[in-house]
């Protein structure tokens, strides 16, 4: 595969072609600059439907009695869809284990989650209720934050889909982490742009999370030293180790499909 590209600016009028200029900004550097624009926009999704979202969770006892289901309702939402026991480990990496199973267990008490025999998890049919309510919030909040970009939500909804077909397929041969235990996303027929949009960002955001702990843990920190250390040589270098680990989904996208996605992405509202 090629390097992706970018045009240079400024050219002197007898410089050569534009072709010619072109930059070359290969996968990792791709995936280091997407991070951060793939983050502003599920953010500004989630925010949006921040007041509608309380107003569901409290009918159904609050975020003691939801907060997981929030957070893993793309796994949660799936028919039969069960997070494990290493796969909410994974997802919960970088909290405290006992506080994490105290939480559960609190939403197990409210009777929005069930345990699985091997540990793990699925919504029961009370949780499942508060997620399809929740997608209806999450459609309509989604719909009116990126009102007018039809065209450009629906090209990052299909680059979205392909890159994370493709890191599914890379996936099978990695140790399962938060990536395995979310992807690939509830997707119901009928599911409008906007929410699809939504769920392949928050979904694509776990493959990098799994490549950020694969690079500080081959670097030789855990979860609290990492959340520790401060900007520098060090935290560079896990950062750029971590572009590495995260760039190849992105390899199934062209060059121009690359650049459209960042220019669509810093396009939307939010």
């Amino acid at each position: 595969m090629s390097d992706p590209t970018v045009p240079a600016r400024g050219a002197a009028p007898d410089a050569p072609s534009r072709d010619a200029e072109r930059v070359e900004l290969p996968p990792h550097r791709f995936a280091g600059l997407v991070a951060p624009a793939i983050d502003r926009a599920f953010v500004a999704g989630m925010l949006a439907g921040r007041d509608g979202g309380a107003e569901l969770s409290a009918r159904y006892g609050g975020s003691a009695a939801t907060g997981f289901l929030v957070e893993f309702r793309t796994r949660l939402a799936t028919p039969g869809g069960t997070v494990s026991s290493p796969g909410f480990a994974a997802l919960t990496r970088y909290r405290d284990p006992a506080a994490c199973q105290r939480v559960l267990d609190k939403q197990i008490a409210y009777g929005m989650l069930q345990r699985r025999p091997d540990g793990g998890c699925c919504a029961t049919d009370r949780g499942l209720a508060f997620l399809g309510e929740l997608w209806r919030v999450h459609a309509e909040v989604t719909a009116e934050l990126w009102a007018g970009h039809d065209d450009r939500v629906g090209r990052l909804v299909t680059a979205l889909g392909r890159v994370l077909a493709y890191a599914l397929v890379l996936a099978e041969s990695d140790e399962p982490g938060a990536f395995a235990a979310m992807a690939p996303p509830h997707e119901p027929e009928g599911s409008p742009p906007g929410v699809l949009l939504l769920n392949r960002l928050g979904t694509l955001r776990y493959h990098r999370a799994d490549a950020h702990a694969a690079a500080w843990a081959a670097a030789g920190h855990t979860a609290t030293s990492i959340a520790a250390l401060p900007p520098g040589p060090e935290w560079l270098a896990i950062e750029q180790e971590t572009d590495r680990r995260a760039a190849d989904p992105y390899a199934v996208l062209t060059a121009d499909e690359r650049l459209a996605m960042l220019a669509d992405l810093a396009a939307l509202p939010g």
